[in-house]
């Protein structure tokens, strides 16, 4: 069965799957008819009503585990700015697909299911195809660990995240520690501060101990350093009192090796009493060294097929690897697909059709390879 990825990526942007509240069901079925009809055994896992994860297997054997590819049907909201071109209608003008979702990332799901269904038939006997079509990413990678909290260690051998990268292979990101910081006071009139106690006043002070907070471990050679920013405050209810809450939201980017519950009793400490800390996301950095033999096959086939050279690079993001690599048992990973990484969550998102088409070909010669089936 044969599908062209351009087409494919339009039709699942056709449909809204704007998170929250996600919805993914309607665009998940469409994948799991496409593919049930190639052959592909399908499951559906779910998240929540009507968000169902997709998995999709084809081929295997016992020698060898498969290969895995996975990407997310959810997308963001359009924000507040007016689009210039429609949402979701998967407009296809000037050589790029248009749409929310043509970067993030529904262009590398649609890239990978057209390479998986073009070869379908080839596959049987061989290590196979596995596929993490996942639900929720957007919101912490909530579907990929529905998933991973089910067991999955062996299921495959090596795992490709199809998310925005230019086509360029990128050998791992940061790890996410998303945290809740609320400070609390005691209420009082505006007029008699000194009845009170000013919840924003030792958010404040918190905030600037964030600001000064050294993390104290070495740069990654490609990772480069962890990084704190606060980017959230919010906190009373109205002038003429004295708040007695307030709350800051704060995004910490990890490197490897570091451990996230060690860090988060290292900030508890750090900011003292006054400010009590909950995680709100908590996802492990991933890195494969680049020296893997796989990975150095991945980067000799994506400069074959787009005549560039790749270097190693990591992602500015973090995916649903950061649940999927560790419950696979730490199998290689890349982060690789067509959008261009600079459009992801943009107004007026898009990504080139020749990219679309340039992603399912190196699917296609991963697959292949992997399956001994040649390039």
């Amino acid at each position: 069965m044969t599908i062209g990825a351009v087409d494919l990526a339009a039709e699942l942007i056709r449909f809204n799957t704007i998170n929250p509240p996600g919805d993914e069901a309607s665009c998940t079925e469409h994948l799991r008819r496409l593919l049930s009809d190639a052959g592909f055994r399908c499951e559906e896992v779910m998240l929540a009503d009507g968000r169902p994860n997709l998995v999709a297997r084809i081929g295997g054997n016992s020698a060898t585990p498969p290969i895995a590819f996975t990407g997310h049907t959810d997308t963001v909201p359009l924000g507040a700015q007016e689009w210039t071109v429609p949402p979701h209608e998967g407009l296809i003008k000037d050589g790029r697909l248009w749409g929310r979702g043509a970067s993030d990332m529904k262009s590398g799901v649609a890239a990978f299911v057209a390479a998986a269904l073009k070869i379908a038939d080839r596959l049987e006997g061989t290590p196979g195809v596995i596929l993490y079509i996942t639900a929720g990413e957007e919101t912490g990678s909530e579907g990929a660990f529905v998933l991973a909290r089910r067991g999955m260690r062996g299921e495959a051998g090596a795992l490709v995240v199809a998310e925005p990268s230019d086509n360029r292979p990128f050998c791992g990101h940061k790890g996410a520690l998303w945290l809740k910081a609320t400070a609390r006071g005691i209420t009082a009139h505006g007029s008699m501060p000194d009845k009170g106690v000013n919840a924003v006043y030792a958010a404040a002070r918190a905030v600037s101990k964030l600001e000064a907070f050294d993390f104290n471990v070495a740069r990654h050679a490609v990772m480069g350093a962890p990084t704190l920013n606060v980017g959230t405050f919010h906190g009373g209810f109205n002038v003429n009192s004295v708040p007695d809450r307030a709350e800051i939201g704060v995004d910490l980017r990890t490197l490897p090796g570091m451990r996230h519950d060690h860090l988060f009793e290292q900030l508890a400490s750090y900011l003292g009493p006054d400010v009590a800390l909950e995680k709100t996301v908590d996802v492990p950095s991933v890195w494969t060294a680049p020296e893997d033999p796989w990975l150095r096959n991945v980067f000799e086939i994506c400069g074959a097929v787009s005549g560039n050279s790749p270097v190693v690079e990591a992602a500015p993001y973090f995916t649903d690897a950061s649940a999927l690599t560790p419950a696979l048992g730490n199998v290689p990973t890349v982060i690789l697909g067509p959008g261009p990484t600079h459009m992801a969550h943009q107004t007026d998102e898009w990504c080139e059709c020749a990219r679309i088409d340039e992603a399912a070909a190196i699917y296609e010669k991963l697959i292949l390879s992997w399956c001994g089936l040649g390039r």
